[in-house]
């Protein structure tokens, strides 16, 4: 049996926060290099305020533009009146992937122990695109992506992967 060949697929970073700036956004820094050395491509990458309108609007956005696969946004999953970006996420899902949250708790939890309950990292699928929420620490964002992301972000894992099934995530909304 032959070895599958990397499939590159287009990604854009979004981070959330009311005050980083591209300079200091740590968090996007860490996606973005890991997302390129993966063989990727970062397809688009902002940092927008912690307002759920906005945030899902940019969700949206990216969600109808066919040149962006996977959506990554960094920060507001935690507890405090300003954390809207699973809410903003939740907006735009039409399926949720449950498991996403609990692995990323898994991981977590040997990293930082039982703080790992303040998360509310979260991943979904929108419009054929994958959407995955995580938090605003680059710590949280190596973790993610090293141990979950990278993986199922890459067409040669197996016994399966999310790549082999996007192209199938919008089949709802062709015609029969």
């Amino acid at each position: 049996m032959s070895e599958r060949e990397f499939i590159p697929v287009r990604i854009a970073v979004l981070t959330v926060s009311d005050t980083r700036r591209l300079a200091e956004d740590r968090s996007g820094d860490v996606l973005a290099g890991r997302i390129e050395a993966a063989g990727h491509v970062l397809a688009d990458r902002k940092i927008l305020p912690d307002e759920r309108a906005e945030i899902a609007a940019q969700l949206r956005a990216w969600c109808a533009d066919k040149a962006i696969d996977v959506v990554i946004s960094t920060g507001g999953t935690g507890l405090t009146g300003r954390d809207v970006t699973v809410e903003a996420h939740r907006d735009v899902y039409e399926k949720e992937i449950d498991a996403f949250g609990t692995v990323f708790t898994h991981v977590s939890m040997a990293k930082i122990g039982t703080s790992a309950v303040q998360s509310r990292a979260t991943g979904g699928v929108a419009m054929g695109t994958y959407l995955f929420a995580l938090p605003g620490s680059p710590g949280a964002c190596k973790d993610a992506w090293d141990e979950i992301l990278a993986k199922q972000l890459d067409y040669r894992h197996k016994p399966c992967n999310f790549v082999e099934i996007m192209p199938r995530l919008d089949e709802h909304l062709r015609r029969k």
